[in-house]
């Protein structure tokens, strides 16, 4: 069972939280946007955006990938000349990240490649970000404050790598029940609603 948390009380988020923007968010980096948070600490906060796909396939970024079903998403505003991964398979990279039960942050890159070259990796296991979405030092907290997100505990792979990017955030908020069902059904233009 997943544990969310209202926007109406403060939670503190931890690596491996999912962020869930408010309705209307005025930023359109974050409309209506989903985030896996990687990190957070007092230095700050990282994470990639998981509903918003990019115009262009991993094929296209890089030479090396012989395959052109592999779709890209915009991780974030920051350094969109960057590329990540998140992936479900422990150990099979060196040197990555655990974020939660099934759910790890890059690792050996080349390593990779190869594994989706030779076809020994299911790539539905695999996420890949250009870019990331970063907060400075306190930056998050203020916006927590302020109601811009909706934090998300106990993350599943499942909700990672299963769900459809576009139909993410309404799915996030309906499991959640209650008034964040309601609230799933808003509509982009609040003049509409």
């Amino acid at each position: 069972m997943i544990d969310f948390f209202s926007a109406d009380e403060y939670v503190k988020p931890e690596c491996g939280d999912i962020l869930i923007s408010e309705p209307y968010l005025p930023d359109p980096n974050f409309e209506r946007s989903v985030i896996l948070l990687c990190e957070h600490n007092e230095e700050g906060s990282f994470g990639f955006i998981l509903n918003h796909l990019a115009q262009t396939s991993l094929d296209e970024i890089v030479e090396e990938v012989d395959t052109d079903d592999l779709k890209v998403f915009v991780g974030g505003p920051v350094q969109k000349d960057t590329l990540h991964f998140l992936h479900q398979k422990p150990d099979a990279f060196k040197n990555d990240q655990k974020i939660n039960e099934g759910i790890y942050w890059g690792g050996d890159f080349d390593g990779l490649l190869s594994a989706i070259n030779t076809r020994t990796i299911d790539v539905n296991n695999v996420k890949f970000f250009v870019g990331y979405s970063g907060w400075s030092s306190g930056q998050l907290d203020e916006e927590l404050n302020a109601k811009s997100w909706i934090v998300c505990k106990n993350v599943t792979a499942d909700l990672i790598f299963n769900l459809e990017p576009k139909d993410l955030w309404k799915e996030v908020l309906a499991r959640m029940g209650g008034k964040f069902k309601m609230i799933a059904n808003y509509p982009t233009d609040p003049r509409l609603n």
